[in-house]
């Protein structure tokens, strides 16, 4: 069984963002990048996968500029077989990631797709469910337990009233949740061995899909800054002054 694992390049998450001046982005320049943390806990589930006797081959792709090679090189450290780079620098919106990813499924044939429910930056929670759209595959989303036998995968996802378990027929679409799993660190041994497996290099037109984007982003600002608290004397007090702003 081919497992594939979409990854991709984003701030690292103990970094403190800025936004440029102008409000047109952030500010990128001198940033430690690294792998999106639930595409990291998606790579792990694959790889776990494939020491179990489950999966075969682990295939780890990312879309973006020369640098992705590094987040690829990470994957491949943790366990992934060999990679595949999308070379571009535009910054592509979900519907066009899933259409590229379609379009690498075809070419691929796994019979898994295991991604992380959504990266750190753009915070959209999109691509996976408009790939599983795309391909009409059955999809499972927010899963924190994954387990896969003959030709179907048991998810157990995380919903707001506690948790949920679902039978997927595969091939399937699952997105990885925190708990899932907790990733491994690669050893320096894997880390030597990841500089010798194959990363293909592509790009967008090679899979013949146009990665012009329906979005403008019109501006993007910093969160409010928060203000102090305040100290109340009894529970009657802190009840009324919840009312007093409208959290209650």
């Amino acid at each position: 069984m081919k497992v594939l694992v979409p990854v991709k390049r984003v701030i690292d998450y103990n970094v403190k963002v800025r936004v440029k001046p102008d409000q047109t982005g952030v500010d990128l320049a001198n940033v430690k990048m690294s792998m999106n943390p639930f595409d990291e806990i998606a790579v792990e589930e694959a790889v776990r996968l494939k020491e179990k006797g489950v999966a075969t081959e682990v295939v780890v792709v990312s879309i973006g500029v020369q640098q992705c090679q590094e987040t690829i090189r990470t994957a491949l450290a943790i366990g992934a077989d060999r990679g595949i780079l999308i070379l571009t620098d535009v910054d592509a919106d979900p519907l066009a990631v899933a259409k590229l990813l379609k379009a690498v499924i075809a070419e691929e044939s796994p019979n898994l797709v295991i991604m992380g429910k959504q990266s750190i930056d753009g915070d959209n929670n999109a691509v996976g469910q408009m790939l599983a759209a795309l391909l009409d595959w059955p999809q499972a989303t927010f899963a924190s337990k994954l387990e896969v036998t003959g030709d179907k995968a048991s998810v157990t996802r995380e919903i707001d009233g506690g948790l949920q378990t679902l039978e997927v027929a595969l091939p399937a679409i699952v997105t990885a949740d925190l708990r899932l799993n907790e990733p491994r660190y690669a050893s320096l041994p894997n880390i030597m061995k990841a500089k010798k497996k194959e990363i293909a290099s592509k790009t967008p037109a090679d899979y013949g899909v146009d990665l012009a984007s329906a979005l403008k982003v019109l501006k993007v600002t910093e969160p409010p800054k928060r203000g102090g608290g305040i100290k109340v004397d009894s529970a009657a007090a802190l009840v009324a002054k919840l009312k007093e702003v409208g959290a209650l």
